[in-house]
């Protein structure tokens, strides 16, 4: 069993699981925006798109492709809560704007 703070909260969940699922099942909202309009896991909005502290599985290709894509930028560190297997304990962060891309930094400048 794996552990996941988020939003004040600590998640467990088990060795492979889904972030997205995991996140989903606790009555977190994953998407910025209307749930509706997302992928629905598949990988290819990046509405879902969150900071991840701790070990967890490598980015799939289809992940780093859509990072790849504007208004995602490949360096900004997000990961896609839809992509991400759980390996270990995570602290995971849901920034703003309908990307999650709005860091409170950002706004600071």
């Amino acid at each position: 069993m794996h552990t996941i703070d988020f939003e004040g909260e600590t998640l467990t969940c088990e060795d492979g699981a889904v972030l997205r699922d995991v996140l989903l099942r606790a009555d977190h909202p994953v998407h910025n925006g209307p749930r509706l309009v997302s992928c629905h896991g598949l990988g290819s909005c990046g509405t879902c798109a969150v900071a991840v502290s701790g070990d967890a599985a490598e980015s799939t290709r289809r992940e780093r492709l859509r990072l790849s894509i504007p208004p995602h930028n490949s360096d900004d560190g997000l990961r896609l809560s839809c992509q991400v297997r759980v390996t270990d304990d995570l602290t995971v962060t849901k920034h703003d704007g309908f990307w999650g891309t709005d860091r409170p930094d950002d706004r600071e400048r």
